[in-house]
């Protein structure tokens, strides 16, 4: 029988076409019930339409459903697939890295680390812990898959929100590495085996293989990694800071400059002002053209004026989650290079309540992380500060706690003074209280 998948925030132009048409390419889920879920129903009708009339193209290749009741979207549920985000991404995502600036915060971003990562996470993390536990009771053995940023703070209060519910939580950001490592090595990414840990944004390369010869490359990689990356430098990807972590700390960071910076509070002096808002810039308007691309095809759909070509690719987006589904239903025992899961003994030098980045295997049982004993001492230094934090933030949200929730400010690399934290705490409870939980 086939498997129900569930998309959790399916109105999200950027999240429901993309992944339902990765569902759409794999053979070994034709005839599988998709339900595209959502509260807002007006952005779940529009997508809605437009997959339905391409599903009917195609035959019906897959039973679309569409609900706002999440009761009846998890029933019976195989596989959830989550995406969410709660008020206007983009114009809180602004706020959150104005306001802890205005006050003297180093962050360089605001998305996931940072005072401004830890206001997204307290938005964020209400709503999420309510579909988990949702799911835990209409689903009990459905397997969760969260793509909702701030990946690692969001996954650790899904692990302590529920206690059966399996999940993982999977970024894109490995992409990075696995774009260049072919060109590097001259060979292709099926030759090579890739093992990372840290956390999410916030992960380090650690071992390098050739599988055809089983020769070590991490010796060549580190030899070669800042010449080569030199020559492809990006403000947004690879660039001075990614660098300077390498040259200091002797591991390379993948997650980019824009990403790995939000967690250090040295990431200021290595990065551009200007690099951070035009990327800012940059997401908010791809974000906008995607959505007014579909915005146009449904009303040429509603006028009888459907284009030929319609919305669905050839390539499935590169996203993990459709391959990882298919590997648990056929017990394929794959690798992953990066997904995120709890500290379950895989690396003994970090908190064990903790949710990693790291490689994996995949078969019928789960996912299950690759064993990484102790993990260098630098860099583990560096990541016990940002879980420490992480710790803070969460427990904070969980309890409501305006005490929790300032200590994890000021504890901040970026922040560094009770006075700050209180001071952006006060004046963001103020322009984000139509989100943020009622701390008391």
């Amino acid at each position: 029988m086939q498997p129900k998948i569930v998309l959790v925030g399916a109105g999200s132009t950027s999240f429901g076409p993309p992944m339902f048409n990765d569902i759409f390419l794999s053979d070994l889920l034709e005839g599988s019930t998709v339900v595209l879920h959502d509260v807002n129903k007006k952005k779940l009708e529009m997508v809605y339409d437009l997959l339905e009339i391409e599903n009917e193209r195609q035959k019906n290749k897959l039973h679309l459903e569409r609900t706002t009741n999440r009761a009846k979207a998890f029933k019976d549920a195989d596989f959830i697939i989550n995406s969410i985000e709660v008020g206007n991404r983009m114009e809180l995502w602004r706020q959150d890295y104005e306001i802890p600036r205005k006050y003297g915060a180093t962050q360089i971003l605001g998305e996931c680390g940072g005072p401004g990562g830890t206001f997204h996470a307290w938005r964020i993390i209400p709503s999420i812990v309510e579909i988990v536990k949702d799911a835990e009771k209409f689903c009990p053995n459905a397997f969760l898959i969260n793509f909702s940023n701030p990946l690692s703070r969001v996954c650790l209060a899904i692990k302590r929100s529920v206690k059966e519910l399996k999940f993982i939580g999977l970024c894109h950001q490995i992409a990075f590495l696995v774009g260049y490592l072919p060109n590097m090595f001259k060979k292709s990414i099926r030759e090579l085996k890739m093992g990372v840990g840290g956390l999410n944004h916030f992960a380090f390369l650690l071992s390098l293989e050739d599988l055809l010869t089983g020769k070590d490359l991490m010796p060549t990689f580190n030899e070669q990694a800042l010449d080569y990356f030199r020559g492809y430098e990006h403000r947004f990807e690879f660039s001075t800071l990614t660098f300077e972590v390498f040259k200091k700390f002797g591991w390379f960071c993948y997650a980019g400059d824009n990403h790995v910076g939000e967690y250090l509070q040295f990431g200021e002096e290595f990065t551009q002002t200007k690099d951070m808002i035009d990327w800012i810039n940059f997401i908010d308007n791809e974000g906008q053209f995607v959505h007014y691309k579909y915005l146009n095809y449904h009303k040429r759909l509603k006028r009888g004026r459907y284009p030929s070509k319609g919305i669905l690719f050839e390539r499935t987006s590169g996203e993990r989650a459709v391959p990882i589904i298919e590997a648990i239903i056929t017990d394929k025992n794959s690798y992953e290079f990066a997904v995120n899961i709890p500290n379950d003994n895989i690396t003994d030098n970090l908190p064990q309540d903790l949710i990693l980045e790291c490689s994996a295997t995949v078969n019928k049982n789960g996912v299950h992380g690759v064993k990484l004993g102790k993990i260098p001492r630098n860099i583990a230094a560096l990541l016990r500060i940002e879980a420490s934090i992480q710790d803070l933030c969460v427990d904070a949200v969980l309890n409501k706690s305006k005490d929790l929730a300032i200590a994890c400010l000021a504890t901040d690399p970026n922040v560094g003074s009770f006075g700050i934290a209180e001071e952006m705490f006060n004046e963001m409870s103020q322009i984000q209280k139509d989100y943020l939980p009622k701390f008391k």
